[in-house]
């Protein structure tokens, strides 16, 4: 059998019997079409079953057809929040996204801007796993557009899409300290994270405001795993030279989660011996026993202001900075005030 040609404009405007300019008016409403023009132009299109040819179309209006998202993992469901609603905005303008996840053989996240180079994507949305920037990211900034979602990177001067973790990782210790704790330790993220720095100055801000000196509260940096939050937590509870804490602040949900596994395992109850709480709010961090207090990000979106504003400035559009998006601290039962020893 020998396959079909695919119709083209030409074919498409000498079926209506217009101009191919007309043609390219109509598919692109770029200008003025009588209409019974126009409704021939459609007539045609639906019988040639004719489709345009995107890439051309995209390379003559210098419009974006297809963008890079860099991701540490999806295991994460914040990590996929986000990513989806990186794709809702894409889907919304009929542009493809090229999702990258680390390749554990190499180097994570050099492989990552590698495999973006090859693609030869028109922008990036970066969501970095380490709070560094390889050399390669700096290659992509060049070429195009960067963007960062739920992170900023030192000496990297690229537009970026956050929440304020500051005062979220603020408002959720200040309500664990109104409980009456005061024996407290920190399940952090990584050090060199952004967000890990941002959710740590929030804790040592409210621990100033009642009267106790951060630098005497012991912090624990994870990876925001949840096998890091249980190794953490069993750290924080069994080797300490003092009184154990009877509350662990957890840089993220899944972290959480691990420390809530330790305590159940070193015969701990959550929270009448140790309170606990998160970050992130997973969907799944409701439907726990007990049900999770955490602070509340809108992962989706962050996604969908990152895949607009990337966008919006491969169009040609300038993209004014976007403040810190609202966070929320959702109470639940993971918290009580502490018991007295006996």
């Amino acid at each position: 059998m020998t396959a079909r040609r695919r119709p083209t404009m030409k074919d498409v405007a000498r079926h209506a019997g217009v101009s191919v300019s007309t043609v390219s008016y109509v598919l692109n409403d770029s200008g003025p079409v009588a209409t019974d023009r126009r409704n021939r132009v459609l007539d045609a299109i639906r019988v040639l079953e004719y489709s345009p040819n995107e890439s051309a179309r995209n390379l003559k209006r210098r419009s974006a057809s297809t963008i890079g998202m860099v991701v540490p993992e999806l295991a994460n469901q914040f990590f996929a929040m986000v990513t989806e609603g990186v794709q809702r905005a894409a889907s919304a303008r009929d542009v493809l996204v090229v999702l990258v996840v680390p390749d554990a053989s190499q180097q994570p996240e050099e492989s990552q801007t590698r495999l973006l180079r090859s693609q030869r994507v028109d922008g990036v949305i970066y969501l970095s796993g380490t709070g560094t920037a390889p050399a390669s990211l700096y290659d992509l900034a060049r070429s195009g557009p960067v963007l960062l979602v739920d992170e900023q990177i030192p000496g990297l001067e690229l537009p970026a899409i956050v929440c304020d973790s500051r005062r979220g990782a603020r408002e959720v210790a200040a309500h664990v300290l109104e409980m009456g704790h005061r024996r407290l330790a920190v399940i952090g993220g990584p050090a060199a994270l952004w967000t890990s720095q941002q959710r740590l100055a929030g804790y040592r801000e409210a621990l100033a405001g009642a009267g106790i000196d951060p630098d005497q509260v012991p912090v624990h940096n994870g990876d925001y795993r949840q096998a890091s939050g249980s190794k953490l937590a069993r750290q924080a509870l069994c080797e300490t030279s003092g009184p154990r804490p009877t509350a662990l602040l957890c840089a993220n949900d899944l972290m959480a989660i691990g420390a809530i596994e330790a305590c159940r395992e070193l015969g701990l109850r959550v929270p009448q011996d140790v309170s606990i709480v998160g970050f992130d709010d997973l969907p799944l961090s409701s439907l726990l026993t007990p049900r999770l207090t955490s602070v509340r990000q809108p992962a989706h979106d962050m996604g969908f202001q990152a895949g607009s504003a990337l966008l919006d400035q491969l169009e040609g559009t300038t993209v004014e900075p976007i403040p810190p998006l609202p966070v929320s601290v959702e109470l639940r039962d993971s918290v009580c005030p502490p018991q007295e020893e006996t």
